[in-house]
């Protein structure tokens, strides 16, 4: 079963009768039955949870606080879904979704609900991880009987999210599936459950100048007779159309993917984007011929312009490639990396290791206050981005290796480097075991962890606080505003 977490302040909310209905054999509900219900929280996919006769239903579209009536779709044996037919009592936190697609599209969960509301219960996601994956005291919740074993620390301070002004239109990279209809090249985004491509000329999330870009090569691309790719087949040629936009300096990219070397018409379609594409400076192809839902394939080439284009983010430039992992929201990366930088305490004096440093982002905003910076990235490319970005900005007290974290960091170590603070900032998956066994070998005065998933997070922490380090601090950031995604930043000192 989903965990559920409410998004107004309050504990976890979990079902008893989720345990009771394993020893039943049948669930007390059936498909197609009509029922009312209140709902009392939130799954981690942003569907409200409800109770019907002691089973646990989970309603797309329900907010806590309310009372709605729906209608039973599939019945599990811990659980069941529900559609949502009519809200009886409303949130005082809900809105009507601007977007006009929101109820096909998957890519924002929470349009629904308001903004505080949506900080609200990121918070509230990050808190109910760390109390009970993590067993961690968190200040103003109750504590555990596991965490209050260890009554004498100071509870942790989780700090309000960090939220946009204009929570809207923040997205620099677009990556749109390519598709036919009878009106030629559609793309916009898979519909929810199948993937039928619904064609979009609209993301309320998604900066214009990527919106009007895609319009332009789909256009383009129409004109000229280049097929679209088809999942089922496995034939025709344009897969995806990736675009990146740098707000600092206007610079757009457009990526081709296709599946195939050979692009009809590449010079007309080549001129096409570059008269109705303002800003364009690159335009690369990218071969995936591989049945698979991956987006990339592994050969890349430009085919006009520049290899890269270039952005700033808190006056520092970076080069972005078609492959480069580069933050989708610039400035809530900016605040992401300022609240690293601030955990990390810097004083000119330290050595600071960065594992999972990417193209480079974060070790670099940290070498401006340390003495000298080590980053780890196991994709090769990303470190010749990494050290293409430190020399674009005369960057000289930072080294970058090639390589699995939990293989370099005890290979520095034997070589006599021994860091002050390490920033860990894995994937979504955390940190694997041998790299938490790497960090309490190394034991730093200060580790400042960035997290994309809250559970995994909270997993982590555990294993890094039985290994002597305690958690200070916990500074949630909202990179994607409507989605159910939330960032932190953790600041661990030891013990």
């Amino acid at each position: 079963m989903s965990r559920v977490y409410l998004p107004i302040g309050t504990a976890t909310a979990t079902c008893g009768a989720c345990s009771r209905m394993s020893e039943q054999r049948k669930p007390p509900v059936t498909t197609g039955q009509i029922f009312e219900t209140d709902i009392v929280g939130l799954t981690l996919d942003g569907e409200g949870v409800g109770r019907f006769n002691g089973f646990t239903l989970f309603i797309e579209g329900a907010l806590p606080g309310e009372k709605v009536r729906a209608e039973v779709v599939s019945v599990g044996k811990s659980f069941g879904k529900a559609r949502l037919e009519s809200v009886l009592v409303k949130s005082v936190h809900r809105r009507n979704p601007p977007c006009p697609i929101y109820d096909q599209c998957g890519g924002c969960q929470l349009q629904h609900l308001n903004y505080p509301g949506q900080l609200q219960w990121k918070r509230q996601y990050v808190v109910d991880s760390l109390v009970r994956i993590g067993k961690l005291p968190v200040a103003g919740e109750p504590q555990r009987a596991e965490a209050a074993a260890d009554a004498a620390r100071e509870p942790i301070t989780v700090h309000p999210v960090i939220g946009m002004d204009d929570p809207w239109r923040y997205r620099n990279k677009a990556q749109v599936p390519i598709g036919e209809s009878e009106g030629g090249l559609v793309g916009g985004f898979y519909e929810q459950g199948s993937h039928d491509i619904v064609d979009m000329n609209a993301c309320l999330i998604q900066e214009e100048e990527n919106e009007q870009t895609v319009r332009a090569v789909k256009g383009a691309a129409g004109s000229l007779g280049i097929s679209a790719y088809n999942r089922a087949t496995g034939r025709g040629l344009l897969r995806h159309v990736v675009v990146r936009h740098a707000a600092t300096t206007g610079q757009r990219m457009v990526v081709l993917i296709t599946n195939g070397l050979n692009i009809p018409h590449q010079d007309e379609l080549i001129g096409l984007i570059r008269e109705q594409v303002p800003g364009v400076v690159s335009i690369v192809q990218n071969i995936n011929t591989e049945r698979t839902a991956v987006v990339f394939g592994k050969d890349t080439r430009t085919l006009w312009g520049e290899d890269v284009i270039y952005d700033e983010i808190g006056g520092i430039r970076f080069a972005i490639s078609a492959r480069s992992f580069y933050q989708v929201n610039p400035v809530q990366t900016r605040r992401l990396y300022e609240s690293a930088v601030r955990y990390a305490g810097l004083t000119g004096e330290e050595t600071v290791v960065d594992a999972y440093c990417g193209i480079g982002t974060i070790s670099l905003f940290l070498a401006r206050h340390a003495r000298q910076v080590y980053g780890v990235e196991i994709v090769p490319e990303a470190i010749e981005d990494a050290r293409r970005n430190a020399a674009l900005n005369g960057i000289h007290n930072v080294e970058f290796a090639v390589g699995a974290a939990e293989r370099v960091l005890p290979r520095w170590q034997a070589s006599g480097i021994r860091p002050d603070v390490i920033v860990v900032d894995p994937p979504r998956k955390g940190c694997d075991q041998v790299l938490i066994d790497s960090l309490l070998e190394s034991r730093p005065s200060r580790i400042v962890y960035v997290s994309c998933n809250p559970s995994t997070l909270a997993r982590d922490l555990r294993l890094l606080e039985d290994g002597g380090y305690r958690t200070v601090e916990v500074q949630p950031v909202d990179m994607f505003p409507h989605t159910v995604h939330v960032e932190s930043v953790i600041w661990m000192v030891q013990k």
